[in-house]
């Protein structure tokens, strides 16, 4: 068997670890690529949000005679912080497209889905596609307590909006009424002034020819 020199043996293991082992050089490695931090906006950020539920949209194809699903995801009801306005948003879960986006208005009436009390259904002027579409929505939810607390929440919306543009539409026949009031009144009153100046006209008129009418006499001697 060969020797192993002890001196050699010792040069071994006390020689520096080659460039392959691991060691801290100290080095500082900058990124390839910086990722900076971007702002996302979504538009609501100037809206409060009055619901927020999970659930099922479907739409109703007219050309094709059935449902069709439009998206699972999140439905919220927003209301601006200025205008009071509420509107209907719905985005999918994981690509947050929009797929239900339009106001809730006077005429925004929430049904019953026949065969299941966890789905309504109801019509709408939606604006999730770029332009504006009459639509039929139905939704479904994950539970019957969720569907009576959207549907109840939406027909009370509507409601109170129902009353506010009744109100309007008294304040502004009213307004009209008033309006159309003073404009006979002063009519009244800028014909009885012009009488007036007429009268005033006249007179002086009369006070004008009987003067003449003095001077152009032959005087009288006794």
């Amino acid at each position: 068997m060969a020797s192993i020199d002890p001196q050699h043996r010792e040069e071994e293991e006390t020689s520096e670890p080659t460039a392959g082992d691991d060691e801290d050089t100290g080095a500082q490695i900058a990124p390839i690529v910086k990722l900076e931090e971007v702002a996302v906006t979504t538009g609501e950020e100037e809206e409060d949000v009055l619901i927020d539920l999970k659930a099922k949209l479907y739409r109703y194809d007219k050309e094709g005679k059935q449902w069709k699903e439009r998206g699972t995801g999140t439905v919220k009801l927003l209301k601006h912080k200025e205008t009071g306005k509420v509107r209907l948003v719905m985005r999918q879960s994981k690509t947050l497209k929009i797929c239900a986006n339009h106001l809730v208005v006077s005429t925004t009436k929430m049904q019953e889905h026949a065969g299941s009390d966890k789905s309504c259904v109801w019509h709408a002027t939606d604006f999730s596609d770029g332009e504006l579409k009459e639509e039929m929505f139905a939704i479904r939810f994950q539970s019957v307590e969720n569907c009576k607390k959207f549907t109840e929440m939406v027909d009370e919306i509507a409601e109170s909006v129902g009353k506010n543009e009744e109100k309007e539409s008294k304040d502004a026949s009213s307004a009209a009424e008033l309006l159309e009031k003073l404009s006979v009144g002063e009519s009244k009153y800028e014909d009885s002034g012009a009488i007036e100046v007429s009268d005033a006209v006249n007179k002086k008129e009369d006070k004008k020819q009987e003067a003449e009418k003095k001077t152009s006499e032959p005087s009288s001697t006794v």
